[in-house]
Protein backbone atom coordinates (compact mmCIF):
# COMPACT_ATOMS: atom_id res chain seq x y z
CA UNK A 1 0.00 0.00 0.00
CA UNK A 2 1.73 3.33 -1.38
CA UNK A 3 1.63 6.09 0.96
CA UNK A 4 3.70 9.21 0.50
CA UNK A 5 5.04 7.93 4.16
CA UNK A 6 7.04 5.47 2.49
CA UNK A 7 9.47 7.98 -0.02
CA UNK A 8 12.85 7.42 0.18
CA UNK A 9 15.08 10.10 1.52
CA UNK A 10 18.73 8.72 1.73
CA UNK A 11 21.40 7.78 -1.36
CA UNK A 12 21.95 3.93 -1.81
CA UNK A 13 25.54 4.58 -0.28
CA UNK A 14 24.46 6.17 2.63
CA UNK A 15 21.82 3.26 3.32
CA UNK A 16 24.55 0.72 2.53
CA UNK A 17 26.75 2.82 5.00
CA UNK A 18 23.83 2.81 7.80
CA UNK A 19 24.19 -0.42 7.48
CA UNK A 20 27.48 -1.56 7.81
CA UNK A 21 28.16 1.02 10.70
CA UNK A 22 25.41 -0.60 12.47
CA UNK A 23 26.23 -3.54 12.30
CA UNK A 24 30.20 -2.54 13.28
CA UNK A 25 28.99 -0.84 16.08
CA UNK A 26 26.44 -3.33 17.71
CA UNK A 27 29.88 -5.93 17.91
CA UNK A 28 31.56 -3.21 19.43
CA UNK A 29 29.11 -2.75 21.96
CA UNK A 30 28.63 -7.02 22.55
CA UNK A 31 32.41 -7.23 22.63
CA UNK A 32 32.88 -3.88 24.88
CA UNK A 33 29.90 -5.10 27.43
CA UNK A 34 31.40 -8.43 27.74
CA UNK A 35 34.85 -7.34 28.29
CA UNK A 36 33.47 -4.60 31.35
CA UNK A 37 30.66 -7.07 32.43
CA UNK A 38 32.62 -10.15 31.98
CA UNK A 39 30.65 -11.49 35.06
CA UNK A 40 26.89 -10.47 34.46
CA UNK A 41 27.55 -11.42 30.52
CA UNK A 42 29.97 -14.24 31.23
CA UNK A 43 27.92 -16.47 28.24
CA UNK A 44 28.86 -13.59 25.79
CA UNK A 45 32.60 -13.73 26.61
CA UNK A 46 32.14 -17.84 26.26
CA UNK A 47 30.48 -17.39 22.80
CA UNK A 48 33.41 -15.04 21.52
CA UNK A 49 36.24 -17.29 23.06
CA UNK A 50 36.81 -16.28 26.12
CA UNK A 51 38.64 -12.87 27.42
CA UNK A 52 41.75 -13.23 24.62
CA UNK A 53 38.80 -13.55 21.59
CA UNK A 54 36.45 -10.88 23.31
CA UNK A 55 39.49 -8.70 23.04
CA UNK A 56 40.68 -9.58 19.48
CA UNK A 57 36.65 -8.95 18.01
CA UNK A 58 36.89 -5.67 19.67
CA UNK A 59 40.02 -4.81 18.37
CA UNK A 60 39.19 -5.98 14.92
CA UNK A 61 35.31 -4.23 15.32
CA UNK A 62 37.67 -1.32 16.24
CA UNK A 63 39.48 -1.14 13.04
CA UNK A 64 36.34 -1.71 10.95
CA UNK A 65 35.11 1.54 12.51
CA UNK A 66 38.06 3.21 11.73
CA UNK A 67 37.90 2.10 8.02
CA UNK A 68 33.85 3.05 8.16
CA UNK A 69 34.81 6.89 9.34
CA UNK A 70 37.92 7.20 7.74
CA UNK A 71 35.95 6.14 4.01
CA UNK A 72 32.47 8.03 5.07
CA UNK A 73 34.70 11.14 5.28
CA UNK A 74 36.18 10.49 2.17
CA UNK A 75 33.15 10.64 0.12
CA UNK A 76 31.81 13.74 1.98
CA UNK A 77 34.82 15.71 0.90
CA UNK A 78 34.91 14.43 -2.91
CA UNK A 79 31.53 13.67 -4.13
CA UNK A 80 29.13 15.86 -5.09
CA UNK A 81 25.89 14.16 -3.32
CA UNK A 82 28.79 14.06 -0.41
CA UNK A 83 29.27 17.98 -0.51
CA UNK A 84 25.87 18.53 -0.75
CA UNK A 85 24.58 15.69 1.70
CA UNK A 86 26.91 17.70 4.44
CA UNK A 87 25.13 20.93 3.63
CA UNK A 88 21.97 19.92 4.29
CA UNK A 89 23.04 18.61 8.07
CA UNK A 90 24.80 22.06 9.02
CA UNK A 91 22.22 23.85 11.44
CA UNK A 92 20.59 26.72 9.95
CA UNK A 93 18.24 29.78 11.81
CA UNK A 94 15.17 27.17 10.49
CA UNK A 95 16.91 24.52 13.29
CA UNK A 96 17.05 27.21 16.48
CA UNK A 97 13.31 28.44 15.34
CA UNK A 98 11.94 24.86 15.20
CA UNK A 99 13.66 24.42 18.32
CA UNK A 100 12.34 27.27 20.90
CA UNK A 101 9.06 26.67 19.06
CA UNK A 102 8.94 22.91 20.14
CA UNK A 103 9.39 24.50 23.76
CA UNK A 104 5.99 26.33 23.22
CA UNK A 105 4.55 23.90 21.75
CA UNK A 106 4.96 21.81 24.92
CA UNK A 107 4.13 24.00 26.91
CA UNK A 108 0.91 24.83 24.70
CA UNK A 109 2.02 28.15 23.67
CA UNK A 110 2.00 27.11 20.18
CA UNK A 111 -0.47 25.64 17.97
CA UNK A 112 1.91 23.42 15.90
CA UNK A 113 5.48 22.55 15.25
CA UNK A 114 7.67 24.23 13.23
CA UNK A 115 8.43 23.10 9.72
CA UNK A 116 12.12 22.35 10.43
CA UNK A 117 11.12 20.12 13.10
CA UNK A 118 8.62 17.51 11.15
CA UNK A 119 9.85 13.59 10.84
CA UNK A 120 7.45 11.32 10.65
CA UNK A 121 3.65 11.00 9.35
CA UNK A 122 1.09 13.63 9.29
CA UNK A 123 2.92 15.57 6.25
CA UNK A 124 3.67 14.90 2.51
CA UNK A 125 6.97 14.08 1.33
CA UNK A 126 8.02 17.30 0.17
CA UNK A 127 7.03 19.01 3.41
CA UNK A 128 9.64 17.03 5.31
CA UNK A 129 13.01 18.47 5.35
CA UNK A 130 15.70 15.76 4.56
CA UNK A 131 16.51 16.08 8.37
CA UNK A 132 15.06 17.65 11.35
CA UNK A 133 16.57 19.59 13.53
CA UNK A 134 16.41 16.49 15.90
CA UNK A 135 17.95 14.44 13.09
CA UNK A 136 21.09 16.78 12.72
CA UNK A 137 21.39 16.85 16.32
CA UNK A 138 21.66 13.01 16.22
CA UNK A 139 23.91 12.99 13.64
CA UNK A 140 26.37 15.64 15.26
CA UNK A 141 25.87 13.44 18.57
CA UNK A 142 27.30 10.54 17.21
CA UNK A 143 29.65 11.90 14.66
CA UNK A 144 31.39 13.64 17.74
CA UNK A 145 30.96 10.15 19.92
CA UNK A 146 32.02 7.75 17.61
CA UNK A 147 35.32 10.07 16.72
CA UNK A 148 36.09 10.59 20.44
CA UNK A 149 35.57 6.57 20.88
CA UNK A 150 37.80 6.00 17.69
CA UNK A 151 40.96 8.10 19.09
CA UNK A 152 40.36 7.00 22.74
CA UNK A 153 40.04 3.56 21.94
CA UNK A 154 43.42 3.86 19.83
CA UNK A 155 45.49 4.95 23.00
CA UNK A 156 43.86 2.62 24.83
CA UNK A 157 45.19 0.12 22.35
CA UNK A 158 48.39 0.86 22.50
CA UNK A 159 48.98 1.05 26.20
CA UNK A 160 52.42 1.91 26.12
CA UNK A 161 51.93 4.63 24.24
CA UNK A 162 49.63 6.50 26.17
CA UNK A 163 51.76 5.86 29.18
CA UNK A 164 54.77 7.18 27.20
CA UNK A 165 52.56 10.42 26.51
CA UNK A 166 51.54 11.12 29.76
CA UNK A 167 54.36 9.25 32.17
CA UNK A 168 51.53 8.32 34.48
CA UNK A 169 49.26 5.54 35.03
CA UNK A 170 46.59 7.07 36.32
CA UNK A 171 46.49 9.03 32.82
CA UNK A 172 46.28 5.45 31.03
CA UNK A 173 43.52 4.51 33.54
CA UNK A 174 41.30 7.99 33.11
CA UNK A 175 41.16 6.95 29.19
CA UNK A 176 39.92 4.24 30.03
CA UNK A 177 37.33 5.47 32.28
CA UNK A 178 36.69 8.39 29.25
CA UNK A 179 36.27 5.47 26.56
CA UNK A 180 33.41 3.58 29.07
CA UNK A 181 31.52 6.78 29.76
CA UNK A 182 31.24 7.67 26.32
CA UNK A 183 30.26 3.95 25.69
CA UNK A 184 27.64 4.24 27.97
CA UNK A 185 26.18 7.82 26.41
CA UNK A 186 26.42 5.91 23.24
CA UNK A 187 24.42 3.09 24.23
CA UNK A 188 21.95 5.43 25.38
CA UNK A 189 21.47 7.05 22.35
CA UNK A 190 21.37 4.09 20.29
CA UNK A 191 18.88 2.33 22.30
CA UNK A 192 16.29 5.38 22.05
CA UNK A 193 17.35 5.48 18.38
CA UNK A 194 16.17 1.92 18.17
CA UNK A 195 12.63 1.96 19.66
CA UNK A 196 12.47 5.41 17.99
CA UNK A 197 12.62 4.10 14.60
CA UNK A 198 11.16 0.74 14.97
CA UNK A 199 8.21 1.18 17.12
CA UNK A 200 6.71 4.40 15.65
CA UNK A 201 3.03 3.30 14.49
CA UNK A 202 3.07 4.24 11.07
CA UNK A 203 6.33 2.14 10.16
CA UNK A 204 6.21 -0.70 12.70
CA UNK A 205 8.53 -3.04 12.97
CA UNK A 206 10.99 -1.17 10.90
CA UNK A 207 11.27 2.31 9.03
CA UNK A 208 12.16 1.41 5.41
CA UNK A 209 13.44 4.89 4.56
CA UNK A 210 17.09 3.08 6.40
CA UNK A 211 17.19 0.49 4.22
CA UNK A 212 15.51 1.36 0.48
CA UNK A 213 17.54 4.33 -1.40
CA UNK A 214 15.24 7.01 -2.80
CA UNK A 215 16.34 5.86 -6.05
CA UNK A 216 14.14 2.62 -5.58
CA UNK A 217 11.01 4.14 -3.98
CA UNK A 218 8.68 5.65 -6.32
CA UNK A 219 8.15 10.24 -5.45
CA UNK A 220 4.83 9.94 -6.36
CA UNK A 221 1.81 6.90 -6.24
CA UNK A 222 -1.09 6.10 -9.01
CA UNK A 223 -4.28 7.93 -7.59
CA UNK A 224 -2.68 10.00 -4.62
CA UNK A 225 -5.01 12.33 -3.33
CA UNK A 226 -3.20 15.54 -3.01
CA UNK A 227 -4.30 17.08 -0.20
CA UNK A 228 -3.18 14.14 1.90
CA UNK A 229 -0.63 12.13 3.15
CA UNK A 230 -2.08 8.80 2.71
CA UNK A 231 -1.81 7.89 6.73
CA UNK A 232 -5.39 7.26 6.04
CA UNK A 233 -4.99 4.33 4.31
CA UNK A 234 -2.81 2.49 7.26
CA UNK A 235 -3.87 0.01 9.64
CA UNK A 236 -2.23 -0.15 13.04
CA UNK A 237 -0.42 -3.52 13.89
CA UNK A 238 -2.21 -5.50 16.31
CA UNK A 239 1.33 -5.75 17.60
CA UNK A 240 2.41 -2.89 18.02
CA UNK A 241 0.78 -1.79 21.11
CA UNK A 242 2.32 -4.72 23.80
CA UNK A 243 5.28 -4.58 21.58
CA UNK A 244 6.19 -0.69 22.28
CA UNK A 245 5.00 -1.36 25.90
CA UNK A 246 7.58 -4.08 26.39
CA UNK A 247 10.71 -2.80 24.44
CA UNK A 248 9.85 0.15 25.96
CA UNK A 249 10.37 -1.25 29.36
CA UNK A 250 13.33 -3.19 27.99
CA UNK A 251 14.83 0.01 26.95
CA UNK A 252 14.60 1.56 29.93
CA UNK A 253 15.68 -0.87 32.70
CA UNK A 254 18.85 -1.79 30.51
CA UNK A 255 19.84 2.01 30.24
CA UNK A 256 19.48 2.10 34.44
CA UNK A 257 21.34 -1.00 34.80
CA UNK A 258 24.50 -0.28 32.73
CA UNK A 259 24.87 3.09 34.48
CA UNK A 260 24.51 1.22 37.96
CA UNK A 261 26.38 -1.60 37.12
CA UNK A 262 29.17 0.86 36.27
CA UNK A 263 29.23 2.14 39.54
CA UNK A 264 29.64 -1.54 40.39
CA UNK A 265 32.26 -2.71 38.46
CA UNK A 266 35.36 -1.18 39.61
CA UNK A 267 35.08 2.26 39.01
CA UNK A 268 34.65 1.61 34.88
CA UNK A 269 33.27 4.28 33.74
CA UNK A 270 33.03 5.54 37.14
CA UNK A 271 36.24 6.35 39.23
CA UNK A 272 36.97 3.46 41.74
CA UNK A 273 36.29 5.24 44.89
CA UNK A 274 32.67 5.72 44.42
CA UNK A 275 32.29 2.16 43.71
CA UNK A 276 29.69 1.12 45.93
CA UNK A 277 30.59 -2.99 46.24
CA UNK A 278 28.70 -5.61 45.74
CA UNK A 279 25.50 -7.28 47.36
CA UNK A 280 22.02 -8.47 47.11
CA UNK A 281 21.49 -6.44 43.87
CA UNK A 282 23.75 -8.52 42.00
CA UNK A 283 21.30 -10.81 40.45
CA UNK A 284 18.93 -7.73 39.73
CA UNK A 285 22.37 -6.23 37.47
CA UNK A 286 23.02 -9.42 35.88
CA UNK A 287 19.20 -9.22 34.36
CA UNK A 288 18.63 -5.84 33.89
CA UNK A 289 22.26 -5.60 31.97
CA UNK A 290 21.16 -8.43 29.95
CA UNK A 291 18.07 -7.17 29.14
CA UNK A 292 20.00 -3.92 27.77
CA UNK A 293 22.27 -6.51 25.29
CA UNK A 294 18.68 -8.04 23.94
CA UNK A 295 17.61 -4.76 23.42
CA UNK A 296 20.53 -4.40 20.90
CA UNK A 297 20.16 -7.90 19.59
CA UNK A 298 16.66 -6.72 18.67
CA UNK A 299 18.13 -3.74 17.12
CA UNK A 300 20.56 -5.80 14.91
CA UNK A 301 17.79 -8.75 14.28
CA UNK A 302 15.65 -5.33 12.94
CA UNK A 303 18.83 -3.98 10.95
CA UNK A 304 18.96 -7.29 9.18
CA UNK A 305 15.04 -7.59 8.76
CA UNK A 306 15.00 -4.10 6.93
CA UNK A 307 18.00 -5.55 4.74
CA UNK A 308 15.65 -8.22 3.80
CA UNK A 309 12.74 -6.18 3.02
CA UNK A 310 15.09 -4.10 0.85
CA UNK A 311 16.17 -7.61 -0.87
CA UNK A 312 12.79 -8.36 -1.19
CA UNK A 313 11.92 -4.86 -3.16
CA UNK A 314 14.51 -4.76 -5.35
CA UNK A 315 13.49 -8.34 -6.45
CA UNK A 316 9.77 -6.93 -7.07
CA UNK A 317 10.50 -4.25 -9.01
CA UNK A 318 12.74 -6.47 -11.33
CA UNK A 319 9.78 -8.78 -11.82
CA UNK A 320 7.13 -5.45 -12.42
CA UNK A 321 10.02 -4.23 -15.04
CA UNK A 322 10.45 -7.44 -17.03
CA UNK A 323 6.66 -7.55 -17.04
CA UNK A 324 6.70 -3.86 -18.05
CA UNK A 325 9.41 -4.32 -20.50
CA UNK A 326 7.56 -8.10 -21.87
CA UNK A 327 4.12 -6.44 -22.60
CA UNK A 328 5.35 -3.66 -23.91
CA UNK A 329 6.92 -5.73 -26.49
CA UNK A 330 3.53 -7.78 -27.37
CA UNK A 331 1.96 -4.75 -27.64
CA UNK A 332 4.53 -3.80 -30.62
CA UNK A 333 4.57 -7.26 -32.20
CA UNK A 334 1.01 -6.89 -32.50
CA UNK A 335 0.96 -3.92 -34.56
Amino acid sequence: MGTNLDHGKFTKMTTTFHTLLALDVFILFFSGYSLMFNDELWWMVLLMGGNTGVLAVHRLAGAGLLTLITFWMLMMVTTDTGRSNFREILPTKGDVLAFVQDIKFVLGRADERHPNARQFAGYKADEVPLLSYIGKGVVFIFATELTLLSISGVLIWSKTGVVSLFATKTAATAFVVFHGLLGVIMLMGIMFHIFEHSFHPAFFPVEVKAFIPRSEIPESHEHDDAETTGIERLTLSRHWGWATHVVGAFTVIGIVSVMVGSIFDEGFPVPADLAVGGGPTDLLLTIGINIGVFVLFLGMVLQMYGNLLRVRWERQLKTRRSRTATDGSGSRSDD
